[in-house]
Order: structure tokens, then C-alpha cells, then sequence
């Protein structure tokens, strides 16, 4: 039986948990598919305003202060019955899910009927007991604003026609997999489908026109309700609505959306956080725009793709820059981390990224080692053994980063690699960071991120070092050394590390005999 604390009436059941650190960890979490798993170990339907305390607590234990829940908005008959019938998602659902039936295809959560919160997760009663419920336990609420397109069947197609990028029968009969024919009060319309310019439309969607005034105005409004049932809002594919993207995309004059959007529902909610889906090297204009936190998928595609050096030049843009990007290694649109990372690159690529300042961005099932990437039309995924050994590596990354004051609030820096000796090219293999505190507790993150041994002296950044000597203590292992913190500045930390290996060590001053007498 499930135990379920009610919210208190006090203000953490409708105010926020303590100042948010300056840099967060989130946890993104598929409602459907938790609360189905859920539902199957408690015997029973369980909706959000009935998860054990348990499972909560386990949540705010991990060290998270987001929770960004996926997908709790009413999804569309109408864009359900493509998601079903489409051949080419069929085939990708039985892949993810070879038992997959017809009830396992709920349609896709970014093809939204209305802003709403769906009955059979709870409903708006459901999702406020949530919320206040990981507010007792300091956790904020994530949610989702789908800015580009609405459902087949969203109401305003019928009642709001011109709300729509409108088509003609010349550009249906020339690109059918972008227009459909619709009724609506206005008479039949052909409008086109919601669509990234690069790709052909998304048959389950219809395209918004933000050259439309009255649209824009209308999304406020969807955005202002939506403000009051969470703490902030993951904004999907948000270059989409930019004025120039959608000039590109549809030939449309556009003004510009998200700066007024935003700063309206931060008048009315102070501190409100907006999260963009970004690409195309749009992510500082989102921000200049006030978006807090952008996807930093370069990075993600350097620790992919590239080696250590494009790394760090990524790395060396302007820490204000730096601090408003979400790093992350998954997330539902991209391939599982254990599956495109092999072991131990994994853990070499999870250490550069949550050790990089910004947004910790996680997802669900990662920290466990799951492989299969759940398509957002299903309502579950697959049972998938625990990998133990990625499960205790990221039980202590996500322990440091949740309870260490110098990782959530620190000073970080970039340490830049030194040859080890004349004609030895391997210092190039490193990403090696610098974390103090106010305090000047100094932390050292050092990575190879090579399939070869390789060697580097790391001069390091920090105050009075010399004359002194120091414990340098593994934090991520068990390893300890006696440094003398002269030498830590010239030439340097040493460093031999095998492929992918990692440190992050803290300086513990070593006490003399005589300051301990």
C-alpha cells in the first residue's frame, strides 16, 4: 500500500523549495511510462497525487532539484489514430517494444490537445499534489510548452482556423506529407503540418503561425496557465518560433515571441525558469531572449564524435554562456547513453559533462543503464536488467553533485594541459577542470579522454598552494597522494592515466606536527 503524505497548507503547497543552487541537477521522467511501471508493482493504478513517499524521497535522495515530467498534457484521439496507423513508427515501436499492443500506442506527447492535465495521470488536482509534495522535498516542477504545433484535433483548428500556416491546393498536391485538408467552423482549410524545416511535417501535428498577432496572444495565455501549475517550462524545438527560423521555414514575417512571452509570465511568477530545446547554434540568441538554460547538444556530439581538444575548445566559451547550458549525455530524443557510449568511455563522458558548469540534465533510467529508448507515442517501455556497474558509478557522481557546495555553487575554470615531455603529444588527450569554494576547498577533475595512455602536468589554479602540502583524495575512487603544493603550481599536478580514466581529487591541506601540537 502506497504512503502518502498530504501537501501542508503552508507555502511550500503552493511557494517554491529553498533558492534554487546556481548549478541544478534535472531529472527528466516519461509520466505515462513511470506511472505505468508504477501501476504494475503496486497492483493497482497509481496516479501522480499517489506516489509513495518513498519514491519521492528516493528522487530528492539522488541529489536532483528539477523533476521535469514529460508529457502529462492531453494528448489527441486524432493524432493517436496516426501515431497507430503510420507503418514506419509502427515498425520503430516494435523495436523498442517487441510485445507492443494496440493500447501501448497512446499517441505522442508533443502533439497536444489541449493544456490540460490527462484524467488518467490525475488530473490538475493530481499533478498540484505532485508538485507540492516534491516541493516538502525541495524538488521544483518541469513541464512542457509545445510553441510550434497542436494536435490534428486541437480545438482551435476548428475554432481558430487562422491561427494556422494555411495551405493551397497547389502546395498539397506538391507536398502531401506536409498539408492536410481539415474541417472547421470557417469551412474546409488546408493547413500545413507542424514541421523543422529540414525535415517533412509531422503528420500528427499542425503547424502554428506566429505571424499571426492573435496566435502569439493566445500562447501567452496557454503560457500564463500553464505557469501556475509548475515552476518552470522545457520549451520544444524553441528556434522554431524565432522570427528568422520562421521566415526560413515558412516564408511568414514574424515579430519576435519568446522575449515579451517570457518576461509577462515572469511578472506574474518571479523566478520562473524556461528551458529551451535548441540547435543550430541559436542557443545564445534563446538566451539573450531570457531563456535560463539552453541543450547543449554540441557538446554532446564533440564526446560522441571528437576527441579532447574539441572539447576543450568548446569549453573555453564565456562562463556566462557556459552557465545557462543543460549538459547532458541522453534524453528521449536522443540514443541511450549506454548504448553509444561503450564502457568506460561512458564514465569518461558523464565526468566531463555533470563536472561542466550549467544544468545537469539526466534522464530517466540512465543511472541504471538502460539501453532502449522509449518512443513518445507509447505509454511503456521494456523491463531492462539493472547494469550494476553503471548504476554504482552514477549513485556516486550524483552523490557529489548533490551534496558538494563547491560543484553546485563553486567557482569552476578550465585547466588547460601541459606536455609531460618534449615530443610526448598525449597532454592533448586530457578535459581537466578547477572547482573552489568560498572557503578555497579546491576539487581537480581530470579526464583522458583517449583509448590510449596518456600523460600531462596540470598547473593548478588555486590560492595558497605554496609553502604548503597537500592530501590530493579521489573522490570518484580510492586513491590518495602527499603533494607538495609548490610543485602543484610548477610544474604542475602530474598526471598518468590509462584510457578514458578519470580523477576528481580534493586538496586536503596535511597538517604539520607543530600547527597539530
Amino acid at each position: 500500500m502506497n504512503n502518502v503524505t498530504e501537501p501542508s497548507s503552508g507555502p511550500l503547497a503552493r511557494g517554491l523549495p529553498a533558492p534554487l543552487a546556481r548549478y541544478p541537477s534535472l531529472l527528466e521522467i516519461n509520466a505515462k511510462v513511470w506511472l505505468y511501471r508504477l501501476s504494475q508493482e503496486a497492483g493497482r493504478a497509481i496516479t501522480l497525487g499517489e506516489i509513495a513517499d518513498a519514491t519521492l524521497d528516493g528522487l530528492a535522495g539522488q541529489g536532483f532539484d528539477w523533476i521535469w515530467l514529460l508529457s502529462v498534457w492531453r494528448r489527441s484521439a486524432a493524432s493517436m489514430a496516426v501515431s497507430r496507423s503510420n507503418p514506419a513508427w509502427r515498425a520503430e515501436f516494435l523495436a523498442a517494444l517487441p510485445d507492443l499492443t494496440e493500447d501501448d500506442i497512446c499517441g505522442s506527447g508533443f502533439a497536444i490537445g489541449a493544456y490540460e492535465v490527462e484524467a488518467a495521470l490525475g488530473g490538475k488536482a493530481g499533478l498540484a499534489m505532485f508538485r507540492a509534495r516534491l516541493a516538502q522535498r525541495g524538488l521544483r516542477l518541469m513541464l512542457d510548452f509545445v510553441p510550434n504545433h497542436t494536435a490534428l484535433d486541437h480545438p482551435w483548428v476548428r475554432t481558430n482556423p487562422d491561427f494556422y500556416v494555411q495551405g493551397s491546393e497547389e502546395s498539397l498536391a506538391a507536398a502531401p506529407e506536409n498539408y492536410q485538408r481539415v474541417e472547421t467552423d470557417r469551412g474546409a482549410r488546408i493547413l500545413a503540418h507542424g514541421r523543422d524545416p529540414n525535415f517533412a511535417g509531422w503528420p500528427d501535428t499542425l503547424q502554428l503561425n506566429y505571424a499571426n498577432p492573435a496566435l502569439q496572444a493566445a500562447q501567452i495565455v496557454e503560457l500564463a496557465t500553464m505557469a501556475e501549475q509548475c515552476d518552470g517550462l522545457r520549451c520544444d524545438m524553441a528556434m522554431l518560433v524565432l522570427p528568422e527560423v520562421f521566415r526560413r521555414s515558412w516564408g511568414l514575417t514574424a515579430t519576435s515571441f519568446w522575449e515579451k512571452a517570457i518576461a509577462l509570465v515572469r511578472q506574474a511568477h518571479p523566478g520562473f525558469a524556461f528551458l529551451a530545446e535548441a540547435y543550430w547554434g541559436l542557443e545564445r540568441e534563446l538566451q539573450q531572449q531570457g531563456f535560463d538554460y539552453c541543450y547543449d547538444k554540441r557538446l554532446t556530439d564533440r564526446l560522441l564524435d571528437s576527441g579532447a581538444g574539441a572539447v576543450r575548445a568548446h569549453l573555453e566559451a564565456p562562463l556566462e554562456y557556459q552557465d545557462r547550458l543543460a549538459r547532458f549525455l541522453e534524453n528521449h530524443d536522443e540514443p541511450r547513453a549506454a548504448t553509444v557510449f561503450p564502457w568506460p568511455r561512458h564514465q569518461a563522458a558523464a565526468m566531463i559533462a555533470y563536472f561542466a558548469p550549467g544544468l545537469r540534465f539526466f534522464q530517466d533510467g540512465q543511472s541504471e543503464g538502460s539501453r532502449i529508448r522509449v518512443p513518445m507515442h507509447l505509454r511503456r517501455g521494456p523491463a531492462e536488467p539493472r547494469n550494476r556497474d553503471i548504476a554504482a558509478f552514477y549513485d556516486r557522481l550524483l552523490a557529489l553533485l548533490g551534496k558538494h557546495e563547491a560543484f553546485r555553487s563553486g567557482a569552476w575554470s578550465l585547466i588547460p594541459p601541459r606536455s609531460a615531455w618534449a615530443d610526448n603529444p598525449t597532454s592533448e588527450d586530457f578535459v581537466a577542470y578547477a572547482w573552489r569554494t568560498p572557503d578555497e576547498t579546491g576539487y581537480v577533475v581530470v579526464v583522458n579522454y583517449s583509448d590510449h595512455q596518456s600523460q600531462c602536468y596540470l598547473r593548478l589554479p588555486f590560492a595558497a598552494l605554496t609553502g604548503r602540502s597537500f592530501h590530493l583524495i579521489d573522490e570518484m575512487g580510492s586513491e590518495t597522494y602527499d603533494r607538495d603544493g609548490s610543485a602543484l603550481i610548477d610544474p604542475g599536478l602530474y598526471i598518468d592515466m590509462r584510457a578514458w580514466d578519470y580523477n576528481l581529487f580534493r586538496l586536503a591541506p596535511i597538517k604539520s606536527r607543530k600547527s597539530a601540537a
